[in-house]
Protein backbone atom coordinates (compact mmCIF):
# COMPACT_ATOMS: atom_id res chain seq x y z
CA UNK A 1 0.00 0.00 0.00
CA UNK A 2 2.50 2.16 0.49
CA UNK A 3 4.44 2.06 -2.83
CA UNK A 4 4.10 1.87 -6.44
CA UNK A 5 3.75 -1.34 -8.31
CA UNK A 6 6.90 -0.32 -10.17
CA UNK A 7 8.85 0.30 -6.89
CA UNK A 8 7.70 -3.09 -5.44
CA UNK A 9 9.81 -5.98 -6.72
CA UNK A 10 8.99 -9.46 -5.13
CA UNK A 11 12.29 -9.35 -3.16
CA UNK A 12 10.79 -6.38 -1.50
CA UNK A 13 7.46 -7.98 -0.22
CA UNK A 14 9.78 -10.95 0.99
CA UNK A 15 12.06 -8.81 2.74
CA UNK A 16 9.18 -7.14 4.57
CA UNK A 17 7.37 -10.26 5.63
CA UNK A 18 10.57 -11.88 6.42
CA UNK A 19 10.56 -15.08 3.88
CA UNK A 20 12.84 -15.78 0.65
CA UNK A 21 11.49 -14.41 -2.57
CA UNK A 22 11.16 -17.86 -3.73
CA UNK A 23 8.53 -18.53 -1.10
CA UNK A 24 6.71 -15.37 -2.45
CA UNK A 25 7.05 -16.75 -5.73
CA UNK A 26 5.93 -20.31 -5.15
CA UNK A 27 2.58 -19.10 -3.30
CA UNK A 28 2.02 -16.12 -5.66
CA UNK A 29 3.73 -16.77 -9.27
CA UNK A 30 4.93 -13.50 -10.20
CA UNK A 31 4.18 -10.08 -9.39
CA UNK A 32 1.26 -9.53 -11.96
CA UNK A 33 -0.66 -12.72 -9.48
CA UNK A 34 0.78 -11.24 -6.28
CA UNK A 35 -0.93 -7.54 -7.12
CA UNK A 36 -4.16 -9.33 -8.24
CA UNK A 37 -4.50 -11.06 -5.20
CA UNK A 38 -3.61 -7.65 -3.12
CA UNK A 39 -6.53 -5.89 -4.93
CA UNK A 40 -8.41 -9.02 -4.30
CA UNK A 41 -8.12 -9.35 -0.63
CA UNK A 42 -9.03 -5.98 -0.58
CA UNK A 43 -11.99 -4.72 1.44
CA UNK A 44 -12.72 -2.08 -0.94
CA UNK A 45 -15.28 -3.62 -3.59
CA UNK A 46 -17.40 -4.42 -0.59
CA UNK A 47 -17.47 -2.05 2.31
CA UNK A 48 -18.44 0.35 -0.28
CA UNK A 49 -22.30 -1.55 -0.10
CA UNK A 50 -22.01 -3.09 3.05
CA UNK A 51 -23.85 -1.02 5.90
CA UNK A 52 -27.18 0.78 5.88
CA UNK A 53 -28.26 2.26 2.04
CA UNK A 54 -29.61 5.38 3.40
CA UNK A 55 -25.87 6.17 5.35
CA UNK A 56 -23.64 5.06 2.22
CA UNK A 57 -22.79 8.86 1.46
CA UNK A 58 -22.02 9.68 5.43
CA UNK A 59 -19.92 6.28 6.03
CA UNK A 60 -17.93 6.58 2.87
CA UNK A 61 -17.24 10.33 2.69
CA UNK A 62 -16.38 10.61 6.82
CA UNK A 63 -14.02 7.28 5.85
CA UNK A 64 -12.56 9.10 2.28
CA UNK A 65 -12.19 12.41 4.24
CA UNK A 66 -11.36 12.09 7.75
CA UNK A 67 -9.53 8.48 7.13
CA UNK A 68 -9.97 5.28 8.95
CA UNK A 69 -10.27 5.45 12.37
CA UNK A 70 -7.56 2.21 12.68
CA UNK A 71 -4.95 2.72 9.81
CA UNK A 72 -4.76 -1.40 10.22
CA UNK A 73 -8.65 -1.59 8.81
CA UNK A 74 -8.77 0.64 5.87
CA UNK A 75 -12.04 -0.21 4.14
CA UNK A 76 -10.26 1.42 0.73
CA UNK A 77 -6.91 -0.06 0.73
CA UNK A 78 -7.41 -1.56 -2.68
CA UNK A 79 -7.98 2.10 -3.60
CA UNK A 80 -4.78 3.40 -2.57
CA UNK A 81 -3.23 0.62 -3.80
CA UNK A 82 -4.51 1.39 -7.21
CA UNK A 83 -3.46 5.62 -6.41
CA UNK A 84 -0.19 4.41 -5.93
CA UNK A 85 0.20 2.55 -8.64
CA UNK A 86 -1.72 4.67 -11.42
CA UNK A 87 1.70 5.95 -13.63
CA UNK A 88 1.77 2.30 -14.40
CA UNK A 89 0.43 0.90 -17.51
CA UNK A 90 1.07 -2.89 -16.25
CA UNK A 91 -0.94 -2.24 -13.37
CA UNK A 92 -3.69 0.04 -15.27
CA UNK A 93 -4.09 -2.85 -17.19
CA UNK A 94 -4.51 -5.25 -14.63
CA UNK A 95 -7.03 -3.02 -12.96
CA UNK A 96 -8.87 -2.22 -16.35
CA UNK A 97 -8.87 -6.31 -17.30
CA UNK A 98 -10.78 -6.75 -13.33
CA UNK A 99 -12.04 -3.88 -12.61
CA UNK A 100 -15.72 -4.73 -14.29
CA UNK A 101 -16.63 -7.97 -12.82
CA UNK A 102 -14.52 -6.97 -9.24
CA UNK A 103 -15.86 -3.37 -8.36
CA UNK A 104 -18.46 -1.74 -10.96
CA UNK A 105 -20.66 -4.74 -11.75
CA UNK A 106 -21.34 -5.34 -7.87
CA UNK A 107 -22.24 -1.64 -7.46
CA UNK A 108 -24.28 -1.38 -10.20
CA UNK A 109 -26.00 -4.26 -8.91
CA UNK A 110 -26.53 -3.03 -5.33
CA UNK A 111 -27.42 0.69 -7.06
CA UNK A 112 -30.22 -0.84 -9.03
CA UNK A 113 -32.41 1.30 -10.88
CA UNK A 114 -32.40 3.84 -13.66
CA UNK A 115 -29.07 4.50 -15.02
CA UNK A 116 -26.85 2.05 -12.23
CA UNK A 117 -23.94 1.51 -14.34
CA UNK A 118 -23.75 5.24 -15.19
CA UNK A 119 -24.26 6.35 -11.54
CA UNK A 120 -21.88 3.61 -10.31
CA UNK A 121 -19.20 5.13 -12.49
CA UNK A 122 -19.73 8.87 -11.38
CA UNK A 123 -19.81 7.16 -7.87
CA UNK A 124 -16.47 5.91 -8.25
CA UNK A 125 -14.90 8.94 -9.96
CA UNK A 126 -16.25 11.05 -7.19
CA UNK A 127 -14.50 9.25 -4.84
CA UNK A 128 -11.29 8.75 -6.29
CA UNK A 129 -11.11 11.95 -7.07
CA UNK A 130 -11.68 13.19 -2.98
CA UNK A 131 -9.18 10.42 -2.21
CA UNK A 132 -6.81 11.68 -4.57
CA UNK A 133 -7.10 15.29 -3.34
CA UNK A 134 -7.10 13.96 0.69
CA UNK A 135 -3.33 12.31 -0.55
CA UNK A 136 -1.83 15.25 -2.31
CA UNK A 137 -3.50 17.10 1.31
CA UNK A 138 -1.76 14.89 3.94
CA UNK A 139 -4.55 14.12 4.95
CA UNK A 140 -6.74 17.23 4.43
CA UNK A 141 -4.19 18.32 7.66
CA UNK A 142 -5.03 21.90 6.63
CA UNK A 143 -8.89 21.86 7.06
CA UNK A 144 -9.78 21.33 11.04
CA UNK A 145 -12.98 21.25 13.14
CA UNK A 146 -16.17 22.61 11.61
CA UNK A 147 -14.96 23.23 7.91
CA UNK A 148 -14.21 19.39 7.58
CA UNK A 149 -17.20 18.16 9.32
CA UNK A 150 -18.75 20.86 6.30
CA UNK A 151 -16.33 18.86 4.00
CA UNK A 152 -18.07 15.49 4.75
CA UNK A 153 -22.02 16.66 5.08
CA UNK A 154 -21.69 17.90 1.71
CA UNK A 155 -19.44 15.72 0.05
CA UNK A 156 -22.23 12.94 1.59
CA UNK A 157 -24.93 14.72 0.25
CA UNK A 158 -23.67 14.58 -3.32
CA UNK A 159 -22.71 10.47 -3.30
CA UNK A 160 -26.42 9.85 -1.35
CA UNK A 161 -28.23 11.44 -4.26
CA UNK A 162 -26.12 9.46 -6.63
CA UNK A 163 -27.27 6.09 -4.68
CA UNK A 164 -30.98 7.48 -3.89
CA UNK A 165 -31.64 8.65 -8.17
CA UNK A 166 -32.24 5.09 -8.64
Amino acid sequence: MAHSYDDVGMRDVARDVGVDAALVSRYFGGKEELFLDVLDSCKNKRSLIDGDRTEFGLRVARQIIEGPEDEDDNGFTGLLVLLRSIGSSKAMDIVQRTSDANFFQPLTEWLGGKHAAGRARLLAGMIMGVAISREMSAGYSEVAGVERETMVQRFAAILQAEVDAG
